[in-house]
């Protein structure tokens, strides 16, 4: 069973966050209660409103002076209870109230910059099953977890979260894992497979047998993991501390000089008030909460001014794929149809009969069948195996959608496909209409658009390493790798392989973890600084996080790392100019030439430009945006939508190759041919023309020269020689009546070059330009 984290540590927080606002309202209340007394002629209640202000400040200040000591460590609050005192035994009241009222407004802007989340696991707990049902014999019996043993015969109902490690004993397991790999495909298990805690059931009733007790299996293993994680992140020591140890025995010094060379007392308690260190008790709280403050306005919650602070001089960033870096949402690549059919109307058919579905796959069919605008008709006589797929009548056809396995007599065309989706990484969805195999989807989960400009904005903010775990397969996660240019990936992460790895790059640097789901929530815990992607993340990872991205998209994190570095150095300029100030004011103190009094208004001016100075964190810290005219975001738009429309059509050219390689097919390779000619000459190449000559001068100012589109007007060459050259190929077989063997080769070369150049041309466009007006909502989505 898992445990119940303890209570205590809530309870402390709790009477923290009551005192402190407390303070500063009582010390604030007494001031200006006292100062109303004086001006009205009462100077007797003004002192006695003003004395319990400062008594007020010496009761906590004095339990945190002590509790400092008990650490090990002596804070700067020494000081203030030793000025707030001092004022008391000389008679300077309004000196002490003034000093209280730095006290309480420091402490409490301080408890906001720095108070951190709790690593509340409550989610987690509440995903853990409480019973299972146990099949003794004939019968069927609900039993608490706790009573499963290895052996046992347990029976898992659809929606059901299985409760411990085993293996399938009967039917088949169609199980949602994404609660332990964040993977969203569905997984089939067979009898005789292994299955986790923790995972849900996608399917069917099966049943299966316990190979361990519950407190054994993998899902509490993952709830140890958070927990044990949370417990090693130590709270991050306040900057004040930092300087403490050299400025509180300089203070005490002067003041001791200052009292023994005047033989006077009110000396070293003038030294003593304007040597209260509210430059750094103030100064760094409000840069780190205007950090904080700016930071949310853009969809980053930071739960803490320690969070904020080591994400201002982190230096590895680890990542999970999916949902992170991909979409986490399934999108269609590819669509092939068999010899004879309309792809388009494959893909018609397999949506309309997924409609019902609620299935990952189906989902993402009938989002793609949507975005072409295609009209579904509404399934009948729907049956839906788990671990086959959808079985439902479309039109008067019988049509069957799954991600079935390949049959051994498939034809050439299957085969192509197959292969092909295994080099590509992705999951085939087979569609079979009236009982013969119409046609295949392709479906990846695809990378962020903003991802690569984004990790490119991170590594020169001073990421130095960017680290992917995943439990994806290798090879679409080395792929990814790949084109993101990352320092190292490792595939086939389980949760405890994530919090070793985030582990071992924290050793070495401060580590910045970022994920979302369930299985992420350790990882996150573990590192320096966990980034919960909480747009659609789940509740356990954004509990575990010490950041939640609001909004998805990845390139906020980006933005909170300069407001971080921003803030940091706004927070330590501002400290370093208050306490250079308070030096100086201490020695004209120590000299006779400040009154406690004037001492402490002196040092409520230099708190003044100091709370000013921090403040200037509120704006700035965010790369600059690039600001595009409405007309030219009209064009990109627009440009924008042709690609999605024309992204199909660039597998003519690669199915043409092929046929003219195979050369079986000579009548049909020449009709192709024509076919992949008029899409270029009548759509591609006018679209290509058009960015040149309309979208790219267009660019040029929001992007700040001419110079940021010239590769890609380069491209754009190289596409028009190409198509030129495919052209003249194609006029020299309309005047022969046939493909000459002399010219296959070169025809094959232009091709592969064009279908090769213009799916990285359509990549880098979409990265670099249209990426600069998509919504916040659809920024992470990648089209097809």
């Amino acid at each position: 069973m898992v445990e119940q984290p303890p209570a205590v540590p809530v309870r402390h927080e709790r009477w923290r966050r009551a005192i402190e606002p407390a303070l500063l309202v009582a010390t604030l209340t007494a001031l200006v209660v006292g100062g109303v007394a004086w001006f009205a002629g009462a100077p007797g209640v003004a002192d006695r409103c003003w004395t319990i202000g400062t008594v007020s400040a010496i009761v906590p200040s004095v339990w945190w002076v002590a509790k400092a000591l008990r650490r090990g460590g002596i804070g700067v609050d020494l000081i203030a209870v030793l000025s707030l005192i001092g004022t008391l035994l000389v008679g300077e009241y309004l000196a002490g109230a003034l000093v209280a009222v730095m006290v309480g407004t420091g402490r409490s802007l301080d408890a906001a910059a720095s108070r951190r989340a709790s690593k509340d696991l409550q989610s987690l707990i509440d995903r853990a099953p409480r019973s299972s049902r146990r099949r003794v014999g004939e019968d069927v019996e609900i039993v608490p977890i706790d009573a499963i043993r290895a052996g046992d015969v347990l029976v898992v109902g659809p929606g059901e979260t299985v409760p411990v490690d085993g293996w399938v004993t009967s039917g088949e397991a169609v199980l949602d894992e994404s609660a332990l790999t964040g993977e969203p495909m569905h997984v089939s298990h067979r009898t005789g497979e292994a299955v986790r805690s923790g995972v849900v059931n996608a399917g069917d009733v099966f049943e299966m047998e316990g190979g361990a007790t519950a407190e054994d299996s993998t899902y509490a293993g993952v709830v140890r993991l958070a927990r044990d994680a949370a417990a090693e992140s130590a709270p991050v020591v306040r900057l004040a501390d930092q300087v403490a140890a050299w400025f509180v025995p300089v203070a005490l010094t002067l003041a001791a000089v200052a009292w023994w060379m005047s033989g006077s007392a009110d000396r070293a308690v003038a030294v003593l008030v304007v040597a209260t260190p509210c430059p750094l008790l103030l100064a760094a709280p409000v840069a780190i909460v205007s950090g904080l403050s700016r930071a949310s306005r853009i969809g980053v919650v930071i739960r803490g001014g320690g969070a904020l602070e080591n994400l201002g001089h982190a230096r590895t960033l680890v990542m999970d794929k999916t949902g992170t870096i991909t979409t986490g949402r399934p999108t269609g690549t590819d669509i092939v149809a068999a010899p004879g059919l309309d792809p388009v109307e494959v893909l018609r058919l397999a949506a309309a009969a997924d409609q019902v579905s609620p299935h990952v796959i189906a989902a993402a069919l009938v989002q793609e069948a949507r975005m072409r605008s295609l009209t579904l008709s509404y399934p009948t006589d729907v049956v839906e195996e788990a671990g086959t797929g959808v079985t439902a009548t479309v039109d008067g056809h019988r049509v069957t959608v799954g991600a079935r396995q390949l049959p051994p007599d498939a034809s050439a065309w299957a085969r192509a496909v197959f292969a092909r989706s295994a080099l590509d990484g992705a999951v085939v969805v087979w569609v079979t209409v009236d009982g013969r195999l119409a046609g295949a989807v392709q479906l990846v989960d695809p990378l962020r658009r903003d991802a690569p400009r984004t990790l490119r904005r991170l590594r020169s903010a001073g990421l130095n390493r960017l680290v992917m775990l995943t439990g994806d397969r290798p090879e679409p996660a080395e792929e990814i790798g790949t084109v993101l240019g990352l320092d190292l990936v490792c595939a086939q992460q389980t949760p405890s392989d994530k919090v070793a790895g985030v582990r071992r790059e924290r050793e070495s640097a401060v580590t910045v973890m970022v994920g979302d789901g369930v299985n992420d929530a350790p990882a996150l815990a573990a590192a320096t600084v966990g980034v919960a992607m909480g747009a659609r993340g789940s509740t356990a990872s954004s509990e575990a996080a010490d950041i939640v991205l609001t909004t998805d998209r990845l390139d906020r994190l980006a933005d909170a790392m300069e407001i971080a570095r921003r803030s940091r150095r706004i927070a330590v300029e501002s400290a370093a100019a208050g306490m250079g100030l308070s030096l100086l004011a201490m020695g004209c103190a120590a000299v006779g030439l400040l009154a406690p009094a004037v001492g402490a208004l002196l040092q409520e001016a230099i708190d003044v430009a100091v709370i000013l100075n921090a403040l200037r964190a509120m704006s700035g810290g965010r790369a600059r945006e690039t600001v595009v005219p409405a007309r030219t975001e009209e064009m990109l738009n627009r440009f924008s939508a042709e690609h999605d429309a024309m992204r199909d059509k660039l597998n003519l050219l690669r199915d043409t190759a092929q046929l003219v390689a195979a050369g079986e097919d000579p009548r049909r390779t020449v009709m192709l041919l024509r076919s992949t000619d008029d899409f270029l000459t009548g759509t591609l190449l006018p679209h290509e023309q058009a960015e040149e000559t309309q979208l790219y001068p267009a660019l040029a100012a929001p992007l700040g020269s001419g110079e940021a589109t010239a590769t890609m007007s380069r491209m754009h060459a190289e596409i028009e020689r190409l198509g030129r050259r495919l052209h003249a190929h194609r006029r020299q077989i309309d005047q022969d009546g046939e493909l000459a063997p002399d010219r296959s080769e070169d025809l094959l070369a232009c091709l592969y070059g064009l279908y090769a150049l213009l799916r990285l041309h359509f990549v880098q466009e979409e990265e670099n330009y249209f990426v600069l007006t998509e919504p916040e909502e659809r920024c992470g989505e990648s089209p097809r």
